[in-house]
């Protein structure tokens, strides 16, 4: 399409938005002139290979407490109010995208993409988004499912985000007070407006929420989680945090990549509502992951806060501008994707967690009742830089749903759902810690992802199922008796530990956090979940 827009094309670019058209309006450009634009404008450089490099100043993770949702009185009962959705009077909602769209217009030069979330036409929303800066439509552009040339010319938004980075919030728009930072929902007006800074997650996750808000009212659970599928057609879910593994794990040469981050469930299959990948690259090594390092090392990928030299060559070891150093790419940079990001019911779902404290088992076989409880659950550590505020430790956590920040609906909603679908469907659930072994983070190490990967590649071809499995003490969790390949002290937790004392010590402890956890969703559980919960020994 044409670079500058006339002001009738650039009013239709802006078309639902409520934006009135500046000067210049870029419309749905492809990788290579948003770059150039972006190179333009001083928003980033090459890496050595291609890739463009970002910084994004002080917000290197999602802004979590600066997140709020209008408080519009069609929706408000069905919302889970509290930390996660904190209310936004309307009035004060329309105050902020007045201020927004002003400020957009008020630019010299704009820049839109239309874009689709849902590879199933029929659950997908059309997305417009409206940005200052190049890089942050090329961001978008890589994240969501680009439609068709010949879609865009009758494309009309059903959500907007306003995309307003370098914009201050002021106290008068209702935000966090004393944060120039506010990301603003409104599920009635279907609009998404974003202040005060440049983390480009933002806007995907904005988008997700909006997902897990529409979907369960259509019979479909919306998950975070990453999917692929065999060779025989067996879909794998990997429910999980960032840093514990869903990318990595999901991106195996094996196995066709459904998606990496973001799916749905419906009667007949799993849909991805993405069309990229968002991987965290902090120390990516070429070996281990070679399907991600050749992605963020070409043209088109979006590297933000990776740190390179003069040359741009990058430096994946380099932390110091956060640990939570992201690549940004196609899903198609990967060679084997699953065509039309679509595949058949899941055969088996893994519950990924990064146990900091080095106590869960590196597999286990869960119980339909004990697979609702730790989808409730959502045990796993923050690893630094994910969010504004974190330490430079992993931070032990439970987001129920593996999702938590992103649901808009009371958890019990999404989880009923799936405790419904595997039911239905006759999935295995495994739960597969990725964190630390032989002690807690700090005196342990982090979990092979060799073995990970071996385990998990009997537990998809089914041959671990065939194995003697055993129940260990503390956590009630069925684990396999020996495999071959995999060292028989990394089966089972507790031997790997110098220190057994130490060991019985921090699993009592881990006891009582699941335990405590439980009580904020007990009450909305079966009594064979509950019978399955984690209790502190006496």
């Amino acid at each position: 399409m044409t670079d500058s827009r006339n002001a009738a094309a650039a009013s239709g670019a802006l078309s639902g938005t409520g934006v009135a058209a500046p000067a210049t309006v870029h419309a749905n450009l492809t990788a290579p002139g948003l770059t150039t634009h972006a190179l333009r404008r001083n928003e980033g450089r090459l890496s050595a290979d291609g890739a463009f490099m970002a910084i994004t100043g002080q917000h290197t993770g999602r802004s979590v407490q600066d997140k709020f949702v209008a408080d519009d009185p069609e929706v408000t009962k069905e919302i889970w109010w509290g930390k996660v959705n904190q209310k936004l009077d309307p009035a004060k909602f329309e105050a902020f995208t007045t201020d927004v769209r002003g400020y957009l217009a008020a630019q010299p030069e704009l820049f839109t993409q239309d874009l689709y979330a849902g590879a199933d036409p029929a659950h997908r929303i059309k997305v417009r988004l409206v940005t200052p800066n190049a890089w942050h439509a090329m961001f978008a552009r890589n994240m969501f499912i680009r439609p068709p040339v010949e879609e865009l010319a009758s494309f009309e938004p059903d959500y907007v985000i306003l995309h307003a980075p370098e914009m201050e919030a002021k106290p008068e728009h209702g935000g966090r007070p004393n944060s120039t930072t506010l990301i603003a929902l409104s599920f009635a007006k279907k609009i998404i407006a974003v202040a005060g800074t440049s983390y480009a997650g933002e806007i995907k996750k904005s988008i997700f929420t909006v997902m897990n808000w529409l979907l369960p009212a259509k019979g479909v659970l919306p998950m975070h989680c990453s999917a692929n599928v065999g060779k025989a057609g067996d879909t794998a879910l990997f429910f999980g945090l960032s840093g514990t593994g869903k990318t990595t794990l999901s991106s195996d040469p094996e196995r066709a990549l459904i998606g990496d981050d973001e799916h749905g469930w419906t009667k007949t299959g799993v849909f991805n509502f993405e069309g990229g990948c968002y991987a965290k690259v902090i120390k990516l090594s070429r070996e281990a992951e070679p399907q991600i390092w050749d992605a963020s090392h070409r043209f088109g990928a979006v590297l933000e806060n990776v740190v390179g030299d003069e040359r741009g060559v990058l430096d994946l070891e380099d932390g110091s501008l956060t640990e939570n150093t992201r690549s940004c790419y196609p899903i198609e940079f990967i060679p084997n994707t699953q065509p039309g990001g679509m595949a058949g019911l899941p055969k088996n779902v893994v519950m990924l967690t990064a146990d900091a404290f080095g106590v869960l088992p590196p597999i286990s076989k869960l119980t339909p009742a004990q697979a609702m409880y730790h989808f409730m659950s959502g045990y796993t550590a923050k690893v630094a830089g994910t969010e504004k505020g974190l330490g430079k430790e992993p931070q032990a956590t439970f987001s129920t749903c593996f999702g938590a920040p992103f649901l808009p609906r009371h958890p019990e909603v999404y989880g009923k759902m799936l405790a419904e679908l595997i039911e239905r469907d006759g999935a295995q659930v495994w739960l597969v810690n990725t964190g630390w072994t032989g002690g807690a983070y700090g005196t342990g190490k982090r979990m092979s992802i060799q073995h990970t990967r071996a385990l998990l590649r009997a537990a998809l071809d089914g041959s671990l199922a065939k194995v003697e499995f055993v129940q260990e003490p503390f956590f009630g969790l069925s684990i396999p008796k020996a495999l071959p390949g995999v060292p028989a002290e990394v089966l089972n937790p507790r031997e790997s530990w110098a220190d057994k004392a130490a060991y019985d010590k921090t699993a009592r402890d881990l006891q009582s956090r699941f335990e405590a956890n439980f009580e904020t969703f007990a009450g909305a559980v079966s009594e064979d979940v509950k019978k399955a919960a984690i209790k502190a020994a006496a």
